[in-house]
């Protein structure tokens, strides 16, 4: 902490050049709706509310020719009509760098220790720290010369984070081939250039030890479409050490995985027990609108936990993205994709990353309160008729679901390789060399079309990453079929019909 306090003042958020403006038209709790005065609106753009002094984050989740709907990431009291609204033309990005690990993070990646030292453990609004200390100095040391060809995720060098090589990497929507004019090793902060390359047009422009990523983005999105990698399956098991689960309900390495239970049945100590004794390198927790007393439980004990792997803290390889039930409800699907992104950027250096996701039924709640406030036809419970499709994206486009699932990302189990190779064995090349190629997370078992529309609309049960041949329905009592349905794939009791 003492390092962190020392540092308060040179971690706040870099100040940027507005791109235009607009007023707020209508205020409906935290969801406004703006007009344009100047600038051009872009989806899930970054804007700001201003409030006296204050500046609100919010994101634009729907546009209407000049007028958009926003979602404002705080609370909204004082906002009024007229007010004046900020565009960055910045998309909901986070900042990857050396400095994650160990990070204790909200759904926007403000560094919850650093806001603490400043401002006390009551949060205020309006306030953003920059997520990485930039007056923090690190050994990088090169791996590449004057002259390397390069393309999107090749690595440059690396640095020393904890117990890990943090390698830094081309920026990942690098549209192609691009050459090395200058590097050089030594001490620099993440804002220091330790690279320049040039395109084929002759564009020089330089690489430091961080770069920014929007979060709804896959990371490895730009590479699959130029065909730099493909997608493959996963063939191997991730160990939990957990008896039960590895042999009745194995989890591929790469693959998704849900624990359904009621309040009280055990998911969260099952989670902690996967993300100290699992087979993985890098262990992302993200409590979305987790209760409190949970979250801070888990922050208090990793710490001080031994982790089996390297003898050290357990935290030394953990990063939680801490979005609770009593912040902000319209961060915590930021939180999920914050959580998403942090993973896969590990993933793309080479490690085996798993991330818990606890508790998503509460965010499903959250996306229900916003699409009543924007008027949007709904589905059953009143949940939006694009649940099934959200979790699908999620669950095949970003490799990670978002239904408490217990999430195992991994390159080198996934067997990565680039697409001009052809064989199904590994690649004979290091693992990171490998960790740039997105790696394929398919589901075994029924397809969602097969799945009953009533199991497939309800938060918190069985979506088709949770499906094992041992799941199918079977003969019940008259209304009781489709619970035996949901929760035999965990294992769980199953609780009285409605």
């Amino acid at each position: 902490m003492s390092k962190q306090e020392s540092s308060v003042e040179n971690r706040k958020e870099t100040a940027f050049v507005a791109s235009g403006f607009a007023r707020v038209v209508a205020v409906r709790d935290n969801l406004l709706r703006i007009r344009a005065d100047a600038g051009a609106l872009t989806k899930n753009e970054v804007v700001y509310v201003c409030v006296g002094e204050e500046r609100l984050r919010a994101e634009v989740l729907r546009i209407l020719g000049r007028t958009a709907d926003i979602q404002v990431f705080e609370d909204t009291t004082g906002v009024k009509v007229g007010d004046r609204v900020e565009l960055t033309g910045e998309l909901l990005s986070v900042t990857l760098g050396p400095g994650l690990l160990g990070q204790v993070y909200d759904g926007l990646q403000n560094p919850l220790a650093v806001l603490a030292a400043e401002h006390g453990f009551f949060l205020p609004r309006g306030v953003y720290i920059d997520p990485l200390n930039r007056q923090h100095r690190w050994a990088f040391e090169p791996s590449v010369t004057v002259g390397a060809k390069l393309r999107a995720g090749d690595v440059v060098g690396s640095v020393q984070e904890t117990h890990f090589r943090h390698r830094i990497m081309i920026p990942f929507n690098e549209p192609g081939q691009v050459e090395v004019t200058w590097i050089q090793g030594g001490d620099f902060s993440i804002d220091q250039a330790v690279c320049r390359i040039i395109d084929a047009k002759g564009n020089e422009r330089d690489i430091t030890l961080s770069q920014r990523w929007p979060v709804r983005r896959p990371i490895p999105g730009h590479m699959l479409t130029t065909r730099i990698a493909e997608r493959l399956f996963p063939l191997e098991p991730l160990t939990t050490t957990t008896r039960i689960i590895d042999t009745f309900f194995p989890i591929a390495r790469g693959g998704t995985a849900c624990i359904p239970g009621p309040f009280g049945a055990g998911k969260t100590v099952l989670q902690g027990l996967m993300a100290r004794y699992a087979s993985v390198d890098i262990v992302i927790i993200v409590a979305c609108g987790e209760r409190a007393g949970e979250v801070v439980e888990t922050i208090a004990e990793f710490p001080h936990m031994q982790d089996p792997r390297t003898g050290g803290s357990l935290m030394d390889r953990t990063i939680i993205i801490c979005n609770t039930s009593s912040m902000p409800v319209a961060a915590r699907e930021a939180s999920i994709y914050t959580g998403i992104t942090l993973g896969e950027y590990y993933r793309q250096m080479g490690y085996n990353v798993l991330l818990l996701a606890d508790s998503t039924s509460r965010w499903a709640q959250a996306m229900r309160e916003t699409s009543g406030r924007m008027e949007e036809i709904p589905g059953e419970e009143a949940f939006p008729a694009y649940l099934d499709s959200s979790i699908k994206g999620l669950s095949n486009g970003r490799a990670c679901s978002r239904w408490r699932m217990v999430r195992a990302a991994s390159p080198s189990s996934a067997r990565c390789r680039p697409r001009a190779a052809t064989s199904r064995s590994p690649s004979p090349s290091p693992r990171w060399a490998r960790s740039r190629h997105f790696s394929a997370f398919p589901t075994t078992g029924p397809t969602s079309a097969s799945i009953p529309p009533s199991i497939r609309s309800f938060p918190g049960r069985a979506t088709s990453s949770s499906w094992s041949p041992t799941s199918r329905k079977t003969s019940s009592p008259a209304g009781t079929g489709r619970w035996r349905h949901s929760w035999a794939c965990c294992g769980a009791a199953r609780p009285s019909a409605r």
